[in-house]
């Protein structure tokens, strides 16, 4: 087996890894159980994954379980408490200091971006007038770019663990140089398709010689009219934008939605940024 084809083997393996973890964040998980699911040896396994990942599992456990928060803190109806223990925190006090930590805010304040009392019309129930002043759009005109996917299947909240997976790979083949752009493509909608169905695309714009790693493929994400929303700010808050988007702009737009499914460009790398900083260009495709 030569160099290349050791490094897919690994980042396969790796990536079986990261994604068991994101299905059961929720359970105890041991170094052993995770060295199994790879088929690593126990002995080595924890350098071997920092190694590939660029972190601890303990550091992607608990990135997991706050991007999980997060969201809980937008959408469900959990206590701020009930959330800290979800997210594997012994106290309140203790998951308010982990989270401050990334997301530069308490969870209270976090939440109340989505407590606000609506305040438009035509029946929207989510928007406030503080996010349409937040917002605007811009129609650009893309060419066609064709990008490395590798699929994503279920809730869309949880595809950060596929694009770990696609970075992996990216970064044991030397790909993420300045050039490289990162998309995510979303087929469904989610209000109408079951989440466990919900398909999508972690994509990352590559050279055409890359060798994908199995169950990777190219595609082709479609130029043309777009209207662009750039969202700054934690992706759990994405929904904020398309609700403008989708309720708000392009009612009143004179624009009609194109033929090909929404997708999202990232525009800085969220590793090196707090969640805050995070910057994502919503790309709706124009007739």
């Amino acid at each position: 087996m030569n160099r290349s084809q050791t490094f897919d083997t690994y980042s396969a393996r790796i990536g079986k890894v990261v994604t068991y973890l994101s299905q059961r964040l929720d359970q105890p998980l041991t170094l052993a159980q995770l060295a199994e699911v790879g088929h690593f040896s126990p002995w080595h396994f924890h350098r071997i994954y920092r190694g590939q990942m660029g972190e601890t599992v303990t550091a992607t456990l608990r990135r997991m379980r706050l991007h999980r928060a997060a969201s809980d803190l937008l959408d469900s109806p959990r206590s701020i408490a009930q959330i800290a223990r979800r997210a594997g925190y012994g106290s309140t006090a203790a998951f308010t200091r982990a989270f401050g930590a990334t997301y530069r805010c308490t969870p209270a304040v976090f939440r109340q971006r989505r407590a606000s009392p609506p305040e438009i019309a035509r029946g929207d129930t989510s928007l406030t007038a503080q996010d349409i002043a937040m917002y605007s759009a811009q129609i650009a005109t893309f060419p066609p770019v064709r990008v490395a996917a590798l699929p994503h299947r279920g809730d869309y909240k949880q595809i950060g663990a596929t694009f770990d997976r696609l970075m992996e790979w990216a970064g044991q083949h030397g790909l993420l140089g300045p050039a490289a752009r990162s998309f995510g493509v979303y087929y469904d909608a989610p209000n109408e398709v079951p989440v466990d169905a919900l398909r999508s695309d972690a994509c990352l714009l590559v050279p055409a010689s890359a060798p994908l790693a199995d169950g990777m493929r190219w595609i082709d994400i479609a130029g043309g009219r777009h209207a662009v929303v750039v969202h700054t700010g934690p992706y759990a808050e994405l929904e904020r934008a398309y609700d403008w988007l989708f309720c708000h702009w392009l009612p009143g737009s004179y624009e009609e939605a194109g033929d090909a499914p929404v997708f999202e460009e990232y525009l800085n790398d969220p590793s090196t940024l707090p969640p805050a900083q995070w910057r994502t260009a919503i790309c709706l495709p124009l007739k």
